[in-house]
């Protein structure tokens, strides 16, 4: 029998002699008082005082007749001392068999020791939750970085700091959602099963509905049904919420996502980037303190206004290609191999510009910047530029050379929008899974007529990986996609 096995047995041994004492080892409710920061930040006016507090066992020192532990909440950690005389020899008894990792609900005395620490001098313990695992040894901590992702709870428990970027994370939403709300800007909601795979050009998940015997999608974006919903009437909408894209998984990429997608009547895609920058000017000053943070040593400065950025102006800057001169896709085709780049066989023009942004532009761009002129082809659902049909009235915004949202004047020209959807099944025709599919439906909603329209999408994850200096989007969400552990190492 391995360690972990004689463990287990041990505190399978534990539980039984508290059931033997009639005592139940898992509460059904404890009422606190405090919680351990409180405690710890208002000693002055809680020392004498009784106060009642609950929390996990983190630490536990036996010096005969004194137990001294430390037990964490939420909050933080508080140290408890455990006096015989005072407890009385039968529950004491029963402490000292207590294990780490063990919730306890402790009633006592605030007090400080004579070593100066802050702590409870309990009158009352009860057990609220015994543990039947044992947590990762102290020293060394949850450590391993799959394990940390994948048993979170643990990680949450070993590593308390962890919890910091996930308040961050909810902090960082409800300041988009005043923002948003200060505008005039109503939340709404709509449809994950999609039956079409729309919004984006990404693989989807595939589903069943069996009832109606029908093949479903995860939605990879918000966008058709809110525009949708512009077309109804409503003239400014948001929605924050999971988007799911069956692709590859990177410390950029998780498949299951969080997106915010807005969408403004009678505004056009300038009128959303300066929307765009004072929201978020706004959300990091409201959760950091300041328009300028640190993220992975390098400083931020988020002070608007931004940068503005065409691309082909960027292409030139830095890879020195003037695609204003090349003007075929022949001859796009030939400036990327001379630059040793490598583009689908017939690749057009607007294609290879956008690879030629991706691999020299885009990582270059470390403070916040708007990079505004994408070619049609790689904008199906963006309005054309009047001066240059070839473009689209469209930006992205970047920082940390990472895109942190997409947005433009909506196409809201239901004879375009059909000959940019035929464009884009063609391209599935010939194997590109992520091309858009045909949308009747919305192509019938917009023929009712959709208003001049400007939206757009952030990446939550993106921002809040900036707002936490995390390196990983994994950092950021709770449980991110992960393979089974009995599947790890299989092919």
């Amino acid at each position: 029998m391995d360690n972990e096995n004689d463990l287990w047995r041990v505190r399978l041994d534990k539980l039984s002699l508290l059931r033997q004492r009639g005592i139940e080892p898992y509460a059904d409710r404890y009422q606190r008082t405090h919680q351990a920061l409180e405690i710890l930040e208002q000693f002055q006016e809680l020392e004498g005082n009784k106060v009642r507090v609950a929390g996990r066992m983190m630490a536990k020192r036996d010096q005969g007749k004194v137990i001294f532990t430390h037990i964490q909440d939420f909050s933080g950690r508080i140290q408890i001392y455990i006096r015989k005389d005072d407890v009385g020899e039968d529950l004491f008894d029963l402490i000292s068999k207590f294990d780490i990792g063990d919730i306890i609900g402790v009633e006592g005395v605030v007090f400080r020791t004579k070593r100066g620490e802050i702590s409870i001098h309990a009158e009352k313990v009860q057990i609220l939750s015994k543990a039947l695992r044992p947590l990762p040894e102290k020293f060394h901590g949850l450590t391993n970085v799959d394990l940390r992702y994948r048993q979170r709870y643990l990680d949450l428990i070993m590593n308390p700091d962890v919890r910091d970027a996930f308040v961050v994370r909810s902090k960082v939403i409800r300041a988009m959602r005043e923002y948003l709300e200060s505008q005039g800007f109503l939340e709404v909601e709509t449809p994950t099963l999609h039956t079409i795979a729309g919004g984006a050009a990404a693989r989807p998940f595939i589903t069943h509905h069996n009832t109606l015997d029908l093949d479903l999608y995860l939605r990879i974006a918000l966008e058709l049904y809110l525009k949708r919903l512009i077309v109804g009437g409503f003239e400014k909408v948001f929605e924050i919420g999971r988007n799911f894209r069956n692709e590859g998984i990177s410390i950029k990429h998780n498949p299951e996502f969080t997106m915010m997608e807005l969408y403004q009547a009678y505004a056009n895609f300038e009128d959303i980037m300066e929307l765009t920058e004072h929201m978020i000017a706004y959300i990091v000053e409201k959760v950091h303190g300041s328009l300028t943070l640190t993220y992975q040593e390098q400083v931020l400065d988020f002070t608007t206004p931004w940068r503005r950025l065409p691309m082909l102006k960027g292409i030139l800057e830095y890879a020195g290609v003037d695609f204003r001169t090349i003007l075929t896709d022949e001859e796009a085709r030939r400036a990327a191999k001379e630059k040793g780049l490598k583009v689908e066989e017939n690749a057009s023009r607007g294609k290879i510009i956008n690879a030629f942004f991706e691999e020299y532009v885009e990582p270059k761009l470390i403070q916040p910047t708007f990079v505004t002129g994408h070619p049609v082809e790689i904008s199906p659902l963006a309005k054309r530029n009047r001066e240059h049909p070839e473009y689209t009235d469209r930006f992205e915004v970047f920082a940390y050379g990472r895109e942190l949202g997409n947005a433009f004047s909506e196409l809201n020209d239901p004879i375009d929008q059909r000959q940019r959807f035929e464009a884009q099944m063609a391209e599935r025709d010939q194997g590109d899974d992520e091309a858009h599919m045909m949308d009747e439906d919305f192509l019938q909603a917009l023929e009712y007529g959709l208003p001049p329209t400007g939206g757009l999408g952030i990446g939550i994850d993106r921002l809040v990986m900036l707002l936490t200096d995390s390196a990983s989007i994994r950092d950021v969400i709770l449980f991110p996609t992960m393979r089974p552990k009995e599947e790890v190492g299989k092919e």
